[in-house]
């Protein structure tokens, strides 16, 4: 066994020994070990013999040796340039990237039928440009600046601003029913239509994008359930959690978009368990070293990391690579309840929520350079809501205040002002968002 560990210390440092100077991508080098420790961390929890163990280890060195700078390709992608690292999936999109001539394609049909239904007034036509660019803006691609991501950790993409007037965020409370979209600059609140199961089929949900969806995870009326929205309905998938989710738990979309981190929750229990969903499967990860029921999950310096606990009421705050969850410095208050945003700046935004001392606060804290600081406050004291990050402006919808407000980040990502924009129609706990085009589903 000692021996077999020394070999697994080989090999995992096998990266920083094998980067010779005609290395020409050692960045994308780091990225593939990440993902190859990743596999072999999992592979080495779902074993059961020490055959099972030399496996792993077997395919784990052969995925060291294939990344652009291992011993298959000493000089990078110019050696590989087929490795998947290596690929651009947005070079000549318009020709080889599926996902973004669908997209497109669905654009497009959007625009000429509306154009087509369209009576002879400028507005109406004006309108439809506006619906067909907000539909651009989900596409992959779209003036975007990406890098290689791993399965844990995820580069932000280049935010890119969008006047308040044309943001339209799609708000599904724990009554389906009650849906409504709201505009960015507060001018508009409009009943949605969405089609469900049954009426509380998003109560306690968590939820994230995956390829563009919004999807859901557990919740009170299957705790492993996981859900996608189709045009305006909400369809059951037949993969599910691996563990039940009843509350508490919470999702981050991560590698660009492509998959879904799910952690946390609690069922007869609280769970410090966490999986990955790819949009056809479910893969469990690790285990945190503590719970965050209720404590949210966003982007820190590109990994996914989560802050306190509302059942054990504790401080501590975590990041999650691919060698497990490390510690960053505790939060100055037992937070929970909280909102949870990653900037470009690599720095994390947590937003309200609830102080075991004093109850829902109004803070916007920052963890910046591993320092916790308050940068600002909500207008009115709130938990339990819901954040999204849209064109440099964060808009926060209030569960105990009912307030929607909209916090605005200069190019530098400094907070530049809070401003309320509406109300909710009632108190609506950790509503669903997505960001979406004007009249949908109504």
């Amino acid at each position: 066994m000692i021996l077999q560990f020394l070999g697994v210390f080989a090999l995992f440092c096998e990266g920083a020994l094998q980067k010779e100077p005609t290395c020409n991508d050692p960045e994308i080098n780091d990225d593939c070990l990440t993902v190859c420790r990743l596999d072999y961390v999992t592979c080495r929890q779902n074993c059961d013999s020490t055959s099972c163990e030399s496996a792993c280890l077997a395919v784990y060195s052969d995925c060291n040796s294939s990344c652009p700078c291992g011993a298959d390709c000493p000089a990078g992608c110019v050696d590989c340039p087929e490795h998947p690292f290596c690929e651009d999936e947005c070079e000549d999109a318009q020709i080889n990237n599926e996902k973004y001539q669908a997209c497109l394609n669905e654009a497009v049909f959007e625009l000429d039928f509306c154009l087509k239904t369209c009576p002879p007034e400028i507005g109406c036509h004006n309108s439809c440009y506006e619906n067909y660019t907000q539909m651009l803006f989900l596409c992959p691609c779209i003036e975007q600046e990406t890098t290689t991501t791993t399965e844990i950790s995820t580069t932000t993409t280049e935010i890119t601003p969008i006047e308040p007037s044309d943001v339209f965020i799609l708000v599904i409370p724990h009554y389906v029913d009650k849906s409504y979209w709201q505009s960015g600059d507060g001018s508009s609140q409009i009943s949605a239509t969405i089609n469900a199961p049954d009426n509380y089929y998003a109560y306690r949900a968590a939820h994230a994008l995956v390829n563009g969806k919004l999807h859901i995870f557990g919740g009170f009326t299957d705790y492993k359930k996981i859900a996608r929205l189709d045009d305006c309905t909400l369809n059951e998938l037949t993969v599910r959690l691996n563990e039940e989710r009843k509350y508490g738990h919470e999702a981050l979309s991560i590698e660009n978009g492509k998959k879904a981190l799910i952690c946390f929750g609690y069922n007869d229990y609280n769970l410090k368990t966490c999986e990955i969903f790819d949009g056809s499967t479910t893969v469990s990860t690790f285990a945190s070293n503590w719970t965050h029921s209720y404590g949210g999950l966003g982007l820190y310096k590109n990994q996914a990391a989560s802050v306190g606990c509302f059942s054990e009421e504790h401080q501590k705050a975590e990041t999650l690579s691919a060698s497990g969850w490390t510690s960053l410095p505790d939060h100055p208050k037992q937070i929970s309840g909280y909102s949870l945003v990653g900037l470009e700046n690599q720095s994390l935004l947590l937003i309200g929520g609830y102080d075991y001392r004093n109850g829902a606060q109004s803070g916007i804290w920052q963890l910046k350079n591993e320092n916790w600081n308050q940068i600002g406050e909500l207008l009115q004291a709130d938990e339990a809501g819901s954040a999204i990050y849209i064109g440099r402006s964060i808009y926060y919808f209030g569960y105990v205040s009912k307030a929607i407000e909209r916090l605005d980040f200069n190019e530098a990502e400094d907070l530049q002002s809070v401003s309320k924009i509406g109300n909710q129609p009632s108190d609506f706990f950790i509503p669903v968002l997505f960001q979406t085009v004007s009249n949908y589903c109504i």
